[in-house]
């Protein structure tokens, strides 16, 4: 069977201007990744793989960059960038692939979300590893205070993405439709402009997976000029105290809104 062009699949695979949804697409994926995942997906449409089954690589390129961490130096953190943007990339083949191949369900929605939560504390849990130097890379003892700082920067994360699921699974339950985006806004004046000061600072998606992969190189390039883990642990105490701050915020912001009205 011939392979539809990438003008003919990009209609199919990416409806409804899908690059554009609000809260539904990640940057990465508006800036360059579907492009990159458009043409993947084409040469992936005949694969013997399932949809669900390029999830479950999804989970495991996530995992794999949470350990990638482990390895001392500014090698271990470039595996892990590039095994996020992996991750990234096979975040976007397996819905199009689904949308394609018509085999859309909810398990593979609920796979997906299984996969960011798992993904994401990897990554952190990692980051908090690397930063209590578990294989003596400065020559001294585990500092397990780091890694206990990396894990509340990973239980943040998850706790974050629980907070907004929790939402349609409390409206379900009370026989509501879905939120819509006006019920997000909050009913005070006050909370409204630090959620629109939150929204234009974007502090909060450093705990993301892709912002918080680069976040780790970046601190490992300065690791290597300095000579030690010193902006390792600057930045995981900088991730974890963000990732806290965000849980709070996030809840404040859903009661104080009408999206459990």
């Amino acid at each position: 069977m011939p392979k539809p062009s990438v003008a003919e699949l990009r209609p199919v695979v990416h409806p409804g201007g899908i690059k554009d949804r609000r809260n539904g697409e990640h940057w990465a994926g508006r800036l360059y990744m579907r492009e990159i995942s458009l043409r993947c997906t084409r040469h992936l449409l005949n694969s013997p793989l399932s949809a669900n089954q390029y999830t479950g690589l999804m989970i495991v390129a996530g995992i794999a960059a949470g350990a990638a961490l482990l390895i001392p130096g500014l090698a271990g953190a470039v595996l892990g960038a590039l095994l996020i943007q992996l991750y990234l990339l096979l975040d976007c083949v397996d819905g199009e692939l689904a949308r394609y191949r018509k085999q859309t369900s909810i398990t593979g929605v609920y796979l997906d979300r299984v996969g960011h939560y798992l993904s994401e504390a990897a990554l952190l849990v990692g980051f908090g590893m690397r930063a209590a130097d578990i294989f003596h890379q400065d020559g001294g003892s585990t500092h397990w205070g780091w890694a206990f700082l990396g894990t509340l920067a990973a239980l943040g994360a998850i706790l974050i993405k629980a907070e907004t699921d929790l939402v349609d699974v409390a409206r379900s339950r009370s026989g509501l439709p879905a939120v819509e985006d006006a019920a997000s806004a909050p009913r005070s004046s006050g909370l409204a402009l630090a959620r629109k000061a939150a929204a234009a600072l974007k502090f909060h998606r450093l705990v993301g997976g892709v912002e918080a992969s680069l976040v780790i190189l970046v601190a490992a390039i300065a690791d290597t000029i300095h000579g030690d883990l010193l902006f390792t642990r600057i930045a995981v105490t900088a991730l974890a105290a963000i990732a806290v701050l965000q849980t709070v915020l996030h809840l404040v912001s859903i009661l104080a809104s009408s999206r459990l009205r």
